[in-house]
């Protein structure tokens, strides 16, 4: 079941989708899809640019990588509590930063909502 922010996120994203449909209609050119990080690029990053900067997982460049780094924050494996907990205050930062909104208080709110980590 969908949550209101859910479906508010729909809408919005249906409403530039549309935006976007008429514009090319029009003749005017709109790219496919926005740029995001090539391989060389996140190579060329450094460790402190990371959630996990060990692993280098989870860029934490722009908002949208903040977003993912919540959403893809259960799929990393092979960390320890210890080092979750230093990610999520570098995913904090980071959403601070880039002016991105996270509900959840810890880490740990994430997998109550359903979203256990795979041991």
């Amino acid at each position: 079941m969908a949550t209101n922010r859910q479906k508010e996120a729909a809408r919005e994203n249906l409403q530039n989708a549309r935006a976007t449909q008429q514009a090319r209609a029009e003749g005017k050119s709109v790219p496919r899809q926005a740029p995001g990080l090539s391989t060389a690029e996140e190579n060329e990053m450094s460790k402190s640019e990371f959630a996990f900067p060990e692993q280098k997982k989870e860029p934490l460049s722009d908002a949208r990588h903040v977003r993912n780094a919540v959403a893809r924050f259960n799929q990393v494996e092979g960390v320890s509590d210890k080092q979750r907990d230093e990610a999520w205050k570098r995913i904090l930062a980071a959403a601070r930063k880039y002016d991105v909104e996270i509900t959840e208080n810890d880490w740990r709110d994430l997998f109550k909502q359903g979203k256990a980590p795979k041991r």
